[in-house]
């Protein structure tokens, strides 16, 4: 077996170099990822933070030969039969001695090695371990600091004062962002991350949490000592079972990626980085492992939220609002900044052995003033008090290039929730997803991120199947099918209603070098419609479809192009409008100089036709501007390596409007049809 090993070893070196020549690490293309991972773009997710995992990852890449069947299924790029197939085939050859001997593995084409090569990495098995976890952090760990700068050149009105005084930003039009982390998979990581929006101040004034910067974060993390599997100080994220009780950041909608997002990983807790300011839990958190095949977490949070608080007749205190902007520039702003204390405590008991893993979840969730918003005729069944108690268990079973999945969690004070799914390989060109849903009116999780149409996992019933049939490298073809029901109102839908989506993609990939897609999406939901006949709500179904066409062109090395065009149709009520957009991409990479720019057109007749489009950026920073109205969209991305440890970027971004003069609304409005952004960044590893 080793001399089979060896020799698999030579070929794999060979056609290693030779297949890194031509993909080499720095160039994944992270656009092309998002593409097919988000698919489109106007859903209510936190793209962002969805983004930064993807980024986080090829800066921290998996140990291949530790990776857990579970995060290799969070790439949510790789099949339930390569899953499989890689962890069967490390229980019978032993680990793997370079990533590129992944084309050793059945089920690997290179093809799919090249979308995947980026996110993994493997051990010198040469050298042994360090005693020491900070002789480790020397010698073997990953270690950057980064430093950014934004700032927009024309000047909104909560620096002038075109506002009241309550309105007037007290701080400097500069935008700075620092992170540090220092990590090695598998191992542990540290880190922290600081960031001060324009308009916000920076002071130490630990009376009213300041430290710096308006929002701080910091962790620490290590990993598999002993019996203690996980430990995580500081800020971090829960994800177990399928995100109905602890979801963390991490779940995608649906998309052109089909199949594997339907899916969420159980990934238990994981370090928290971002800057968005809501969601995540800071306190303690540990696994621990009590027997082989039995492990138990525990975690405790304590933070502050942003709220408006009120009073009612009795001089009661109570959350009118939960506020979710992050901007914290202004008297009015201010007074919500860290007003409600919040407290969460969890356990959760896992079983975990050859195929299955089973675990029972308990969540305690408690603010320090009851939450009573305005009532209206949609918000009668969402969470109100100052207590939430939920409990839940779930399952996954994985099989025969099958994975099965489901979670079933009750609101003790109210409905239950309920998810499952079945997602596989029936042979090695077809693969299938089918999920369901039924998440009650009255259930209430507030820390979720299960899936389903709505942000939040209430009152809505559905049933998606996914599909993805390969003829050949060049060719595949993916869509699904989702049916829906709101048996109670929403927002902005005052009835009872139901809806469908589909989504149609044809991938064309003659060659490397070229890549072409055409998708067509549908999607029905019910919406209030105004009515100056009758004082009475009225609504009706709008339909909005979407098609998609684009290219992409790598013509040398050196030069890489990229062409598409988005159109989009709303109706309702017989009526419809449109939308557009259509833009060029030019790449070229100079060897340490690489420069990306981009040219759009975008013309839409209203906000319902907005036009949401990916563009690149500066490392770990994300920007997906929604298009809306008549004008033209530009960028400019620069990126220099001074050395092996020095990198720096520069970008800069013009937007023009021709059917308007002022862009923006309220405190943020700018007084012109022109908007230009620059971005500095450098990053320098240790």
């Amino acid at each position: 077996m080793k001399t089979c090993t060896l020799i698999i070893l030579i070929l794999t070196l060979y056609t290693g170099a030779a297949f890194t020549q031509e993909y080499p690490r720095k160039e994944i293309d992270l656009e092309r990822l998002v593409d097919e991972l988000f698919g489109f773009q106007d859903l209510d997710l936190n793209y962002e933070d969805l983004y930064e995992n993807l980024a986080l990852l090829l800066a921290n890449p998996l140990n291949l030969n530790k990776a857990s069947a579970e995060e290799l299924r969070f790439l949510n790029l790789l099949t339930e039969e390569h899953v499989q197939s890689l962890v069967r085939y490390r229980t019978e050859h032993g680990p793997l001695l370079s990533v590129y001997e992944l084309q050793a593995v059945p089920g690997f084409d290179l093809q799919t090695i090249s979308r995947v090569v980026h996110f993994f990495s493997v051990d010198d098995l040469s050298q042994k371990l360090s005693g020491s976890i900070f002789r480790r952090a020397i010698e073997d760990g990953s270690h950057y600091l980064l430093l950014r700068y934004e700032n927009t050149f024309e000047t909104k009105r909560g620096f002038t004062d075109q506002v009241s005084p309550q309105q007037q930003f007290k701080g400097d039009e500069h935008k700075l962002y620092m992170r540090f982390r220092s990590s090695r998979p598998g191992d542990y990581s540290f880190g922290f991350t600081a960031e001060k929006d324009a308009g916000e101040t920076l002071q130490w004034n630990p009376s009213k949490r300041y430290y710096g910067a308006d929002f701080t974060s910091i962790h620490a993390q290590v990993l598999n000592k002993g019996k203690i599997k996980n430990l995580v100080l500081g800020d971090y994220q829960a994800q177990f079972g399928q995100g109905l009780i602890l979801g963390g950041n991490f779940g995608f909608g649906k998309g052109a990626e089909t199949i594997t997002t339907v899916r969420r990983s159980n990934l238990g807790f994981t370090p928290y980085t971002s800057v968005n300011e809501i969601g995540y839990l800071r306190g303690a958190a540990l696994t621990y492992q009590i027997l082989p095949a039995i492990n138990i977490s525990g975690f405790y949070s304590r933070t502050h939220r942003e709220a408006s608080i009120a009073s009612d007749s009795t001089d009661l205190s109570f959350v009118s609002a939960f506020q979710t902007t992050g901007f914290h520039r202004n008297d009015s702003e201010l007074s919500r900044r860290k007003t409600l204390g919040e407290s969460q405590q969890g356990v959760v008991i896992n079983y975990k052995k050859t195929f299955i893993d089973v675990g029972l979840i308990y969540h305690r969730l408690a603010y320090d003033v009851p939450v009573n918003r305005a009532p209206q005729p949609y918000n009668q069944f969402i969470f109100s008090g100052n207590r939430l108690t939920n409990t839940g268990a779930y399952l996954n079973y994985a099989r025969y290039n099958f994975t099965f999945f489901a979670e079933a969690v009750k609101t003790l004070t109210g409905g239950f929730g309920i998810t499952g799914g079945l997602l596989g390989s029936l042979t090695p060109q077809l693969d299938v997803a089918f999920h369901f849903r039924n998440y009650q009116r009255h259930f209430q999780s507030l820390y979720s991120n299960a899936f389903g149409e709505s942000t939040v996992p209430r009152n809505e019933r559905g049933i998606y199947w996914g599909w993805r049939y390969r003829w050949n490298r060049k060719y595949s073809l993916a869509g699904y099918m989702d049916f829906f029901r709101f048996p109670w109102l929403q927002y902005r839908n005052y009835r009872p209603s139901d809806g469908h989506e589909f989504l149609l993609r044809f991938n064309y990939q003659p060659s490397r070098n070229i890549t072409l897609f055409i998708q067509a999406r549908e999607e029905s939901k019910s919406r209030n419609i105004s009515n100056n006949e009758s004082n009475l709500y009225t609504s009706a179904n709008g339909i909005k479809r979407n098609y998609w066409i684009a290219c992409d062109y790598a013509a040398n090395r050196m030069l890489r192009l990229k062409t598409r065009a988005q159109f989009s149709t709303y109706t309702m009520q017989h009526q419809t409008t449109h939308g557009m957009v259509l833009f060029q991409d030019v790449s070229l990479n100079l060897g340490k100089l690489s420069l990306t720019g981009r040219y759009a057109l975008f013309d839409t007749e209203d906000y319902d036709n907005r036009q949401y489009v990916f563009e690149r950026d500066v490392w770990l920073a994300f920007s997906m501007p929604a298009l809306s109205g008549t004008g033209i969209r530009n960028y400019v991305l620069v990126q220099y390596d001074l050395s092996k440890k020095l990198t720096c970027w520069i970008r800069y971004a013009n937007l023009r409007y021709t059917d308007r003069t002022e862009i923006g609304s309220g405190v943020d409005t700018i007084d012109s049809n022109t908007r230009n952004d620059i971005k500095l960044q450098v990053r320098y590893r240790l």
